[in-house]
């Protein structure tokens, strides 16, 4: 609430996203069915994404910040709001949406909004993850879907934006094909909650705060942004014939066989952990031979020669239906 005790919402747009006519006219009338004070607008910029305006809207107060935009704007925003009261009602523009996606609230921004402003709260998890870069220089960063290297990164680096607009998720397609040209494993050693350094070498690593991407792909089964544990998986096909068993875990297995009994004893029996390898924990530090591509929830955050990745449990204050 804000110092007068008044109720009031705050909006952090990106202003190249959606109909921001319309999004005016259904906050405003939102605000004056609760009885909210006028809400504070926000705009991002390239340089400030969203969580420099999160963390000044929640500085004055205001209960709720609606993130407006694609998956880059919503982790930007709920990084800015990590740790604090002030809850995020995302308003889904994107190409993913993976957020909303995950946790299970509608596409749709009318109903969105609505939900802004007559939801529940309800505590997640974030991700923060420490980047050292090949000069030493450190910084640090959240998110809240899932943070990758290796191919999964190279892909999003060389997806092009214009296609993104154009296409949607399908752009990634493009992207992955110009990343396969790339294919070589990444040798690392990691650290998973402070046991021993293992040597591994895998495509690409993932940890994930959720499970589900693009296209409705169920990359991690286990995955629940609210369990104060992190989802890691980690690719190691061996050869051309090796990447279509990965796609068979990831479809087949993941999508179909897991939603029954039967069909989880049917995977116990068959599966090649060697292929797709799924661990657990709350702090993984990894440290790769040459610097590699990083991204988090889908955006670019260059190259890394090690990063460390730890979960913050019940950190963000989400608006879902209720």
């Amino acid at each position: 609430m804000t110092p007068t005790g008044a109720r009031r919402a705050a909006v952090v747009a990106n202003p190249t996203k959606g109909d921001q006519t319309r999004l005016r006219q259904l906050v405003s009338a939102a605000e004056q069915a609760h009885g909210w004070e006028p809400t504070v607008w926000f705009e991002t910029t390239p340089s400030e994404p969203g969580g420099t305006q999160a963390r000044a809207a929640a500085a004055t107060g205001v209960e709720v910040v609606l993130a407006v935009g694609g998956d880059g704007t919503v982790r930007a925003v709920a990084e800015g709001l990590r740790g604090s009261d002030t809850a995020l009602a995302v308003v889904p523009f994107g190409t993913g949406n993976l957020l909303v996606r995950n946790l299970g609230l509608p596409l749709g921004f009318e109903e969105a909004v609505r939900i802004a402003f007559a939801g529940r709260g309800h505590r997640i998890d974030t991700g923060v993850v420490e980047l050292e870069r090949p000069d030493g220089a450190r910084n640090e960063h959240a998110f809240v879907v899932m943070a990758g290297l290796g191919i999964d990164a190279k892909m999003i680096a060389k997806t092009s934006t214009k296609l993104k607009k154009a296409v949607g998720w399908l752009a990634y397609v493009d992207g992955g094909m110009r990343a396969l040209a790339e294919l070589e494993p990444v040798r690392m050693r990691y650290s998973l909650d402070g046991s021993p350094s293992r040597t591994v070498s895998a495509h690409s690593v993932m940890v994930g705060n959720c499970g589900v991407l693009p296209g409705g792909i169920l990359l991690i089964p286990e995955a629940s942004p609210d369990d104060g544990v992190l989802d890691i998986v980690a690719l190691r096909p061996r050869g051309p014939f090796g990447w279509l068993k990965v796609w068979n875990t990831l479809t087949w297995e993941n999508g179909v066989l897991r939603r029954s009994a039967a069909g989880r004893k049917l995977i116990d029996l068959g599966k090649d952990a060697r292929q797709v390898t799924y661990l657990r924990g709350e702090d993984i530090r990894i440290r790769m031979d040459e610097p590699q591509e990083i991204q988090l929830d889908g955006d670019g955050f260059g190259l890394a020669s090690a990063v460390r990745i730890r979960v913050d449990p019940g950190s963000l204050l989400v608006r879902v239906a209720g």
